[in-house]
């Protein structure tokens, strides 16, 4: 039962999430934040203390959008949001793992282009970002997601209420942001 991979996207550390993550097994951690994109030195700093987390944890992690960066700090791979329609070439290390966002059939394709190994699909469920007529649900998904050629992710507003309509789907992993950001989990929490 417990198949599904776990990404948390993170764009800060702190004691709660720190707690959270720890409760969560086969996790990934998937960086939001891009040192070379931002001026802003409270985020850098948050960037190297996920890192550095993450690395004393033994937490494979991705960086966001910046493949020179991902060699450089030893990351698992790159994670490529929805908005990065850049062509990934095969010529990249083998090593490196690609996983992008798509939020209809025309970004899966550029996702298929840019050579991902995990798409995903959002959003699932209810979130403060998208209107209540852009969910998906676990129906929806499945009947979008049925001629894809991919592994599958679902993203987007998951919460402890909802999580197990995740096992109604056909996805291989799935993304928290909030589910870890908002309360202490108190039980174990299993997909």
């Amino acid at each position: 039962m417990n198949l599904i991979n776990k990404f948390l996207f993170l764009d800060n550390i702190n004691e709660l999430i720190s707690k959270n993550i720890k409760k969560i097994k086969n996790v990934s951690v998937i960086i939001l934040i891009n040192p070379n994109k931002i001026h802003n030195q409270k985020k850098i700093e948050d960037f190297y203390n996920i890192i550095s987390f993450c690395k004393s944890n033994h937490l494979p992690f991705y960086i966001s959008n910046d493949y020179k960066l991902a060699v450089r700090t030893k990351a698992k791979g790159i994670y490529l949001e929805s908005s990065n329609t850049r062509v990934i070439y095969k010529n990249f290390e083998k090593t490196m793992t690609i996983i992008g966002t798509a939020h209809n059939q025309m970004e899966y394709y550029f996702k298929k282009r840019q050579n991902c190994n995990l798409i995903f699909l959002s959003p699932i469920f209810l979130t403060k970002k998208y209107s209540e007529n852009r969910i998906l649900g676990p129906l929806k998904f499945n009947l979008i997601t049925n001629v894809w050629k991919t592994k599958i992710g679902c993203l987007g507003g998951l919460t402890l209420d909802n999580y197990k309509k995740i096992n109604l789907t056909k996805a291989k992993a799935v993304g928290l942001k909030s589910l870890i950001s908002m309360a202490e989990i108190k039980k174990p929490v299993y997909f």
